[in-house]
């Protein structure tokens, strides 16, 4: 989650007066073909915004009881968006960070509690604390004390194709797309950014806070979970997640490069004016470079829920109670927190898991071109997924929170109907 596109959302969220406060209300349609009906209601939704496409999808713990896609992967050749069509879901991707750090842990091949130095080929400390040790859980958690600054966002993205570049210049952006030959591998990336000897290296890169202290939403901290899973296992993480989540989960069509995917399935991304997006990818690809479908993604939502209920496949039924653990409190902010926005995933946080203040499980993505959400209520079970393809504005958000409510208006029929 990119925070700017993201608290952009949740501000329009509260303008709009959307957030989904009447999605727990049963029988708020009364249809006897719900799928037909919801469908319709999207589709005429289609014509209402400036969302160029977007699919959805609803499921509860046992199958997968909606999915679908409007509007278009690609607007000159009217190529329609699928419930099968890929993008990148931004920090939705987190999640697998908190899965993979279970499992690695289940392994017996790294703790929580220990200290991030005992697997880093480099030091990373805060220079403000220096005898403060930072933990896995400090990063899982978002309280390691370490802040993404300006820099994150000029050297992560990486233009798929340097005949792109004219075109990035373009766009309105807060990120800065670079060309391809500019890329390094993770590990280089954070040892230039979080290494007292790192080239980007600056104290600003975290806050005036003990590690554990504070909470601060960060990119670079989710990525150095991820780096260190693979130090701890020997693996890249793309190959660990694949080996542990997305094999299991039968997640095919899923991957975090282009040559993991069938990429004629992908959309493209689009500014507010219907502008393409050039291709992207993220040099720190695990805080929100999974290139999934609605119909793939709800396979791992239905794991979640499963996980939740204590039936999961993917990890123990310990190891995911401590991934849906709300682990912080009042004092890990700095102002009181905001009860208003009820899809907030950042009220409190599992382990790369978001809780929201009316008491829902998941998280949220942004990044150019793409908002994603994906919750599930543990009261009732039942979870959504929306993934867009197009930059928001005050228009577009509406439209993004009107497509969220009409889900929840079906979701519990759908799910009595089965």
């Amino acid at each position: 989650m990119k925070n700017n596109i993201i608290y952009l959302l949740i501000s329009f969220a509260i303008l709009s007066c959307h957030g989904n406060k009447n999605s727990d209300k049963k029988g708020t349609i009364d249809v006897t073909t719900s799928k037909d009906s919801l469908t319709i209601e999207l589709n005429a939704l289609v014509k209402e915004g400036t969302i160029n496409g977007f699919g959805v999808a609803i499921v509860n713990q046992d199958s997968v009881l909606y999915t679908n896609g409007f509007g278009y992967a690609d607007m000159d050749k009217k190529v329609t968006y699928t419930r099968n069509t890929l993008q990148n879901i931004a920090s939705v991707s987190k999640t697998l960070i908190g899965v993979s750090l279970l499992k690695a842990q289940e392994m017996g091949v790294l703790n929580l509690d220990d200290p991030i130095d005992t697997y880093l080929p480099f030091k990373t400390v805060n220079p403000y604390y220096p005898k403060d040790v930072i933990t896995l859980k400090h990063l899982a958690t978002h309280t390691s004390s370490i802040q993404d600054g300006d820099l994150y966002g000029e050297k992560s993205y990486v233009l798929k194709n340097s005949e792109d570049a004219v075109l990035a210049k373009s766009i309105p952006s807060s990120e800065e797309f670079n060309l391809p030959d500019t890329s390094v591998d993770m590990g280089t990336f954070l040892k230039k950014y979080v290494s007292t000897e790192g080239e980007w290296y600056q104290k600003s890169h975290f806050l005036e806070h003990r590690p554990g202290e504070l909470y601060e939403y960060t990119n670079v901290g989710a990525t150095l979970a991820a780096y260190i899973i693979e130090v701890a296992t020997g693996m890249t993480y793309a190959a660990f997640t694949q080996k542990h989540i997305l094999e299991p989960l039968h997640m095919s069509s899923t991957g975090w490069t282009w040559d993991d995917i069938d990429t004629t399935k992908m959309t493209h991304l689009f500014t507010v004016d219907g502008k393409r997006i050039p291709d992207y990818s993220l040099i720190t690809y695990p805080d929100g470079g999974l290139i999934t479908s609605v119909n793939d993604k709800a396979k791992y939502l239905s794991e979640l829920i499963r996980g939740y209920s204590g039936e999961g496949k993917l990890l123990t039924k310990e190891s995911y109670s401590l991934f849906f653990s709300a682990f912080l409190s009042e004092k890990n902010f700095e102002e009181e927190r905001d009860t208003d926005r009820p899809y907030d995933d950042e009220y409190n946080s599992g382990l790369f898991m978001g809780h929201t203040p009316i008491g829902y499980l998941g998280h949220m993505g942004g990044d150019p071109g793409v908002s994603t959400f994906m919750f599930f209520n543990p009261k009732t079970k039942i979870g959504k997924l929306l993934f867009v393809n197009t930059d928001l504005d005050q228009k577009g958000a509406d439209q993004f929170y009107a497509i969220w409510d009409i889900l929840g208006a079906y979701e519990t029929k759908l799910n009595e109907e089965l």
